[in-house]
């Protein structure tokens, strides 16, 4: 967890579209010509997508059925319809430095210009805040966070006693369901910490955090999981739930209001 995950590049609000000089408007439209080519990622991106193109969303919506939905404010991610604009291939592991309920307050904080799309507790409860649809402001990379599915872990990056069993395999649960849905290999090359994001100075999840054994309990719930092959269309209604949910059955979280 950071105080400012946003990119280094680009404006604050990472929201800049460049078009060209030279773009025409003829016979009402758009036709742009020049000589500079936009990059991939705002070519995924142009303000003017055509109505619809978007998957629909509905309020209070989840990916994953274990978890409630609390809504991270506007100000610390930004609209996106991945997979469809950004691939996504990697899942970015947090250590939030504090409480659970103290990072779904910071998530929900528009000055704190940062969140991730999860936040799993000690007990096992998991928070969505962001839609995996969704650029969550979480690696302090602006193309880890386009490429990325970020979920942070309540605790101390010092404190081995509070990587409990309950959170690993809650968390161990929804990576598994994350790596099916976009066919994400399980491995130490797309499943990373914090620390191994590029021009970031953090350490979490830090020496205690059990990489082994986390990659084991994430194969075999992987394992686990109805054979599917990667939709790369995430839905409320997702794999990679636990046996108990408390989803209604219809992706929606049973009582968002919970934290």
């Amino acid at each position: 967890m950071e105080a400012n995950s946003r990119s280094t590049s680009g404006s604050p609000k990472d929201t800049d579209r460049r078009i060209g000089r030279r773009a025409l408007l003829v016979g009402g439209a758009v036709t742009a010509v020049g000589t500079a080519v936009l990059a991939r990622d705002e070519l995924g991106r142009l303000w003017w997508r055509v109505p619809g193109v978007e998957r629909p969303r509905e309020d209070g919506e989840v990916d994953y059925r274990g978890a409630r939905w609390v809504a991270a404010s506007d100000a610390n991610w930004r609209r996106a319809d991945r997979p469809e604009d950004y691939s996504i291939d990697m899942v970015i592991v947090h250590v939030t430095q504090g409480s659970f309920e103290g990072a779904v307050r910071a998530f929900q904080d528009p000055g704190h210009q940062a969140a991730a799309h999860y936040v799993v507790g000690q007990d096992g409860r998991i928070t969505q805040m962001i839609r995996e649809l969704d650029v969550a402001y979480h690696a302090g990379n602006r193309a880890y966070n386009e490429r990325s599915v970020g979920i942070e872990h309540a605790g101390f990056v010092d404190r081995p006693q509070d990587f409990t069993d309950a959170m690993y395999a809650a968390s161990a649960r929804l990576t598994a369901g994350i790596c099916a849905r976009y066919g994400i290999p399980v491995d130490r090359k797309h499943i990373i910490g914090h620390v191994e994001v590029p021009g970031t100075d953090h350490t979490d999840p830090g020496p205690h955090w059990d990489w082994d054994r986390y990659l084991e309990l994430v194969r075999r719930a992987k394992t686990a999981l109805p054979s599917e092959s990667p939709s790369g269309s995430p839905s409320g209604s997702s794999s990679g739930s636990p046996s108990a949910s408390p989803s209604d059955g219809t992706g929606r979280s049973a009582d968002s209001s919970s934290v």
